[in-house]
């Protein structure tokens, strides 16, 4: 079995197939410059030795670790392993793995990442911005790519790419007042008018009431967090309460999903006595029975313009100034709307 059980050289692949090591390293980086039965060869020698290409060593030569830093509020959501998954997907294409961290949501989780991105050795890094103000982003010392993605507006140095959660939320809503219902519950929404997720959301809810002419009662707001138990709990704090609803807007679909469970516990057929929309179009809400209506907030273009960011300033071509994107949002119609 040749040398597998010790560590093998790129000398010991050239003397084992009798060519030089400028042979070897042409056929492992795909030159053209070897002969069809050479490369055979060659093939054959690094199958028989086990020699692995030491891809760490490659890219430190290069200046490079060939690794991104994706570090996000936490793992449990689907969204954020989806997104993950996309952008694992797009840097492989360009010879990139993508690490994933939790920050918690926190400001220090936030600020830690950034610093300790060198030390990770990440050659760049994707932070999802939650807590973090403006004026901590302006102070923040590095000189490591970085591309911002996150819920709102964030002025700073940095490329930032993010979600319409306004315009998306008013359309969700909106679907839902022009077919018939006039008392939409949220789930999860702020209605303090914060810069927040939950408050950028739920002022999307208020612009379609106010477009429709329906007034906007408190009382159909539930402010929780964004489990499943939490879409659960929220539709029967509402039914205990003694508070009508002909509709739910859930801030996330995993919200969104408790929230069926707990109506069709209940008895109430959906659409057909209450209609439910989500938020996120994460792969499961296809899946689900009714198929939930939900808003996709452009995974695609996301991850494209990262991508795309954080390449141009690995390769010293960055923008000019920072850039801000705003992806627009879509409505996906499913099942659990009229």
């Amino acid at each position: 079995m040749g040398k597998a059980s010790s560590v093998v050289t790129m000398a010991d692949v050239a003397r084992f197939a009798g060519v030089s090591t400028m042979t070897v390293s042409n056929v492992i980086n795909g030159r053209p410059r070897v002969g069809p039965e050479t490369r055979e060869r060659v093939l054959a020698a690094i199958g028989e030795l086990g020699y692995q290409v030491n891809l760490a060593a490659r890219h430190l030569r290069a200046g490079r670790t060939g690794v991104v830093g994706l570090a996000v509020p936490e793992l449990e959501r689907p969204y954020f392993g989806q997104l993950a998954g996309r952008l694992a997907d797009r840097f492989e294409a360009h010879g990139l793995r993508v690490v994933t961290e939790r920050t918690g949501a926190s400001r220090e989780g936030e600020l830690d990442a950034v610093a300790f991105s060198r030390l990770r050795m990440y050659d760049g890094l994707i932070l999802s911005v939650v807590d973090l103000d403006p004026a901590e982003l302006g102070q923040l010392r590095t000189d490591a790519p970085v591309v911002m993605i996150g819920e709102r507006a964030l002025p700073s140095r940095f490329d930032h790419v993010m979600m319409d959660n306004v315009d998306g939320s008013r359309q969700a809503v909106a679907q839902l007042l022009a077919h018939g219902a006039r008392r939409v519950a949220m789930i999860g929404g702020d209605l303090s008018g914060s810069a927040t997720m939950p408050a950028l959301r739920a002022a999307g809810y208020v612009a379609a009431h106010a477009d429709a002419g329906v007034p906007v009662d408190p009382e159909l707001n539930i402010r929780c967090s964004f489990g499943l138990q939490d879409g659960y709990d929220a539709i029967r704090a509402l039914r205990e309460r003694g508070i009508t609803f002909d509709a739910v807007f859930a801030l996330t679909d995993v919200v969104a999903m408790g929230a069926l469970r707990a109506l069709a516990d209940a008895g109430l057929r959906v659409p057909d006595d209450i209609q439910v929309v989500g938020f996120d179009d994460i792969d499961e809400a296809a899946y689900l029975v009714p198929a939930l209506s939900t808003v996709n907030p452009g995974h695609d273009t996301m991850a494209d313009a990262i991508t795309s960011f954080l390449m141009a300033q690995l390769n010293g071509t960055p923008n000019a100034t920072p850039q801000e994107l705003i992806v627009p949002a879509q409505l996906v119609l499913r099942g659990t709307t009229k």
